[in-house]
């Protein structure tokens, strides 16, 4: 458990945090672990020497003696050399651990060892990575030593890699190589120079190659640290943003073995999942194929599948997207709503879109549905298709309704043809030309005419339905019964609050999630899960990690949670996943809205 080390933001495994030693750290970080002033000291290899012993200093991290072994090492040698010198004393301590290490002593920092030699190996760089991190500390630091480049270095924070050197900048300029974040360039191939750092402002090329051979190597291992420390500041903003992700998306278009990294983190979804908030503020934009594998994206859909149950009716509406959130306020949906007129009670509302897959009407307001930007050219490759069929398919196999009406056109409409097909269901098309043509919008109110002996609901039903089904995604299936038990909904939308004898929630139309009451997370006393456990002390307005006795693993970034103590009782939001409340010594673990003091255990 570090106490020198705080995580402030996080964007699934990349995190901006504080390291206190002998000054003040921002991370991720850019070191330069030769200079005299680095907060990290390298005691040096074992192999080199005999009997080494640590320097004692309190202020910086020391990577204590070790023995570096090649990336293909075998297993067994791998643990026959790995940590010898564990009984070495120093304050805080840096272990070098190979790529393919199975165990892992308690450290301060992680060295990777061999970490250059990962480069163009997209597998073993991700392999390695969540090896280390999902069995170390959450509040572990991670050092990738002699492997950043301006190119690199957003898919190594995205990956979790903490701390990293100038080392391959200042060897790729002795090498006569220039670097960017969008690649590696040779000077004397170059007409002009794209940067106006203080190597390159008033020089170019040409004159740049009069240079003796030293004074060439020198200024260019100091541009090319310029451009990585400028790309680390990037990295930063954009992890603060929560948008490194389409930064990633955009930079590994470099190199195809980043292209390769991501799509193999992205297969591993526990990894990623398990540090990804609930919401963002910013907008999610979706501009690559890699977008549909994005957490946000394959969690909503999953809950909603898992999740998110129905309204008790037999009638399902199809519709297509909208490029205005949420879809309800659009042109398009206004005239939808408009076409359904008296029967939109009657029946349930689903939209198509991509990337998202499927979005009940009830959830139209929940991150990422209303929250999400994408390219719009009406052309569907087959990945998009397969997705969003699926995610159909899925929904429909589990949910069985008596009518289907899909009031859609294109490939919207191909896409329900073959779920259509492939589950041997009957649905009615209602839109032969353009959703919002009159035609079709008379065709649409003449279907819902047709129909007969339909269930229906009254219009407090479809208020409660909405937070029935927002409670559901939130906090697992069966919450959101529990929580509109005898209860009613005032205020107009979005706008909802849940009351009975004393307010329960309130529907938060920025993300669409619901912020809980005391009332309303009593109610919820039955349900498992989204608790976290204190120790018998008063909290106030936030609980710190160290307070945290246990947590449900499953609570993610900006999730309600409820907060137990022996004589406390509290509603908030976490600004932690639950198993990093249980592992970090710093750090606020839960922001408290609501709280108050009890006679017993709730």
């Amino acid at each position: 458990m570090s106490k020198i080390f705080q995580i402030i933001h996080r964007d699934a495994a990349a995190r901006i945090g504080k390291l206190t030693l002998d000054r003040e750290i921002l991370t991720p970080a850019v070191i330069k672990i030769h200079e005299r002033d680095s907060p990290i000291i390298d005691s040096g290899s074992l192999w080199k020497r005999t009997g080494s012993d640590a320097p004692a200093m309190n202020n910086k991290i020391i990577i204590l003696p070790h023995r570096s072994l090649p990336l293909h090492a075998g297993e067994d040698i791998i643990k026959e050399f790995q940590h010898d010198d564990e009984a070495r004393p120093t304050s805080h301590k840096g272990l070098v651990v190979h790529p393919f290490a199975r165990g892992f002593q308690a450290s301060d920092l992680y060295v990777l060892g061999a970490a250059k030699q990962l480069e163009n190996r997209a597998r073993e760089l991700v392999d390695s990575m969540i090896r280390i991190r999902e069995n170390t500390r959450a509040d572990s630091l991670l050092y990738a030593p002699a492997l950043a480049t301006p190119e690199n270095l957003s898919m190594l924070a995205y990956l979790g890699v903490d701390i990293v050197d100038v080392t391959m900048p200042v060897i790729k300029g002795y090498q006569d190589i220039y670097l960017m974040n969008s690649g590696e360039f040779s000077p004397d191939h170059m007409h002009e120079f794209p940067c106006n750092c203080t190597v390159c402002h008033g020089n170019n090329p040409a004159k740049f190659m009069e240079l003796s051979k030293k004074e060439r190597a020198e200024a260019l291992a100091h541009h090319n640290s310029l451009k990585l420390e400028e790309e680390m500041i990037l990295v930063r903003e954009h992890i603060r943003k929560g948008r490194l992700r389409e930064y990633v998306e955009r930079q590994c278009r470099v190199r195809p073995w980043l292209t390769a990294a991501l799509r193999l983190v992205d297969a591993e979804q526990n990894f990623l999942e398990k540090r990804t908030p609930i919401f963002r503020q910013s907008v999610l934009f979706a501009n690559t194929s890699e977008s549909l594998n994005r957490v946000e994206i394959k969690r909503f859909a999953k809950r909603v599948i898992e999740r998110y149950t129905p309204p008790d009716l037999d009638t399902l509406v199809l519709f297509p997207c909208s490029a205005k959130k949420p879809y309800s306020i659009s042109l398009s949906h206004q005239k939808f709503i408009n076409a359904l007129g008296k029967y939109r009670r009657y029946v349930h509302e689903m939209i198509i879109t991509s990337p998202v897959g499927i979005v009940p009407r009830e959830l139209e307001l929940m991150y990422p549905a209303a929250h999400y930007d994408t390219p719009v050219t009406g052309i569907w490759d087959k990945e998009e298709r397969a997705w969003v069929g699926g995610c159909l398919y899925s929904y429909l196999l589990k949910n069985k309704y008596r009518n289907i009406i899909a009031h859609v056109h294109g490939a919207y409409r191909e896409i329900c043809e073959c779920v259509e097909q492939d589950l041997g269901l009957e649905f009615v098309y209602t839109a032969d030309e353009g959703v919002t043509a009159r035609s079709s919008l008379d065709r649409l109110k003449e279907a819902l005419a047709g129909l007969e002996n339909i269930k229906k609901r009254p219009s407090e039903g479809a208020r409660l339905d909405l937070i029935r089904a927002t409670a559901d995604y939130q906090f697992g299936e069966g919450a959101g019964a529990l929580l509109i038990k005898n209860a009613a909904v005032r205020a107009p939308f979005p706008k909802f609050q849940l009351f009975a004898e004393k307010q329960l929630a309130t529907l938060i139309p920025q993300y669409g999630t619901l912020a809980l009451t005391i009332e309303g997370g009593q109610r919820l006393g039955i349900h498992e899960g989204y608790r976290v456990k204190i120790g018998d002390f008063t909290p106030h307005s936030s609980i710190l990690a160290p307070g945290v006795e246990d947590a449900d693993p499953g609570i993610r970034p900006n999730d309600e949670v409820m907060v137990e103590g022996e004589r406390f009782f509290g509603v908030g939001r976490a600004l932690m996943s639950g198993w990093e409340m249980k592992e970090c010594a710093k750090g606020v673990a839960v922001e408290l809205r609501h709280s108050k003091q009890t006679e017993i255990n709730i």
